[in-house]
C-alpha cells in the first residue's frame, strides 16, 4: 500500500520574510515601517514572532542598525528567492485569468529609432484587442533600472541587466558633431581632445537613480546636462557646444546644414548596442509577446533598408 507523506503548513508566512527584508533593506525598524506603512512597533513584533518561530536569533542592533547574524543571511538569500517565486506564481495567474493583457508598459532608450517603434506600433495595433501601451522614455541605466524595478515588461536597453534574457536587436553608431559655425570647425587643422576640452560638450543625463553614467565624451568638465534629447539637440543646432549624437538622427540635420562632422584627429567613433529585454519571458502575455515581435520584426526590416553612414 502506497504511503503518502503529510505536508506541513509552514511556521511563517511571506509577510514575515518581506518584514524582515524590510528592515535590512531600508536599515531598521522606523524605515522599514515608513516603507511598508506599517507601524515601527508592528514591525517589531513581527521580527521577533518569525525569530521565535524559527527558534534563533536572525537580527542584532548594533548603534541604531538592524543588523543580520550569520543565520539571517542565510536565510534572507532564501526568502528573498520565496518572494521573487511567490510573484512570479500570481504574475502567471493573472496572464492566465485575463488570458490578455490589458496594459503592456515598455521602456526605450532614447537612441533608439523613433521610426521603428511607430512602425512596430502599427504592426500591433490592428491585433492588440485594444491593449494600452505606457512607453517610458530613459537614458543608459534608466532602462535598466525599471526592469530591475518591475515596472514594465519590456525594456530597449543598451545592455541585458543580470538574471534577465534579451535579444539583441541592433547597433548604434554616434558620431561626434556641432553647427558649421562652431570654433571647432575653423580652427583649419584636425581637431584633438585639447581642443574639445575648451569647447563645451553637451550630454544627456542618465535616467537612472542607482548606476548613474555619463552620456558623453569625459575629457572636460565644461559640460551642459539636458535630460531630454529634444533639449540638447536644440542648443547643438544653435551652434552652443558638440556632442556625439547618433548617426540615425545627425544624418538629416548634416544633410540640411544644420550641423556638420567634427574632423578629428584620431577615428573616435562611439558605438553601443541595444537590447529587447523581457521582464519575465517565462510569464508573458500574448500582447507583450507581440508586441515584442513587432519590435524585432520592425528593427530587422529598419535595418535592411539603411544605408551606410559616411
Amino acid at each position: 500500500m502506497a504511503e503518502f507523506k503529510i505536508m506541513q503548513n509552514p511556521k511563517v508566512t511571506l509577510d514575515q520574510w518581506r518584514t524582515l527584508q524590510a528592515v535590512v533593506d531600508h536599515g531598521g525598524y522606523a524605515q522599514a515601517a515608513e516603507a511598508l506603512f506599517k507601524s515601527q512597533s508592528s514591525i517589531s513584533y513581527t521580527v521577533s514572532k518569525l525569530q521565535e518561530q524559527l527558534g534563533m536569533e536572525l537580527l542584532h542592533i548594533e548603534g541604531r542598525k538592524a543588523v543580520l547574524t550569520d543565520s539571517g543571511k542565510a536565510l534572507l538569500q532564501k526568502s528573498r528567492q520565496l518572494l521573487e517565486q511567490a510573484i512570479e506564481l500570481e504574475e502567471v495567474a493573472t496572464s492566465l485569468g485575463q488570458g490578455w493583457e490589458a496594459e503592456v508598459a515598455m521602456a526605450m532608450d532614447i537612441i533608439f529609432p523613433k521610426e521603428i517603434l511607430i512602425n512596430a506600433f502599427k504592426r500591433f495595433s490592428p491585433d492588440s484587442n485594444g491593449c494600452k501601451v505606457l512607453v517610458r522614455e530613459e537614458v543608459l541605466s534608466g532602462a535598466a533600472e525599471v526592469l530591475l524595478e518591475k515596472k514594465v515588461q519590456l525594456s530597449i536597453c543598451p545592455w541585458v541587466p543580470p538574471g534577465f534574457m534579451g535579444d539583441k536587436l541592433m547597433d548604434i553608431q554616434l558620431v561626434a558633431v556641432a553647427h558649421p559655425d562652431h570654433p571647432l570647425h575653423k580652427l583649419g587643422r584636425k581637431i584633438n581632445t585639447d581642443d574639445l576640452s575648451r569647447h563645451t560638450h553637451i550630454v544627456i543625463k542618465d535616467s537612472g537613480i542607482k548606476q548613474e553614467r555619463d552620456s558623453g565624451w569625459l575629457g572636460t568638465d565644461l559640460r551642459w546636462t539636458f535630460s531630454s534629447f529634444e533639449s540638447a539637440r536644440a542648443f547643438l543646432t544653435s551652434g552652443l557646444g558638440f556632442s556625439w549624437i547618433p548617426v540615425h538622427e545627425a544624418a538629416a540635420l548634416i544633410e540640411s546644414g544644420k550641423l556638420k562632422v567634427l574632423d578629428l584627429d584620431v577615428e573616435y567613433k562611439k558605438h553601443g548596442t541595444l537590447f529587447l529585454v523581457y521582464a519575465n519571458k517565462n510569464v508573458m502575455g500574448p500582447a507583450t509577446q507581440l508586441l515584442a515581435d513587432a519590435i524585432k520584426a520592425c528593427t530587422k526590416q529598419y535595418l535592411a533598408t539603411q544605408p551606410k553612414f559616411q
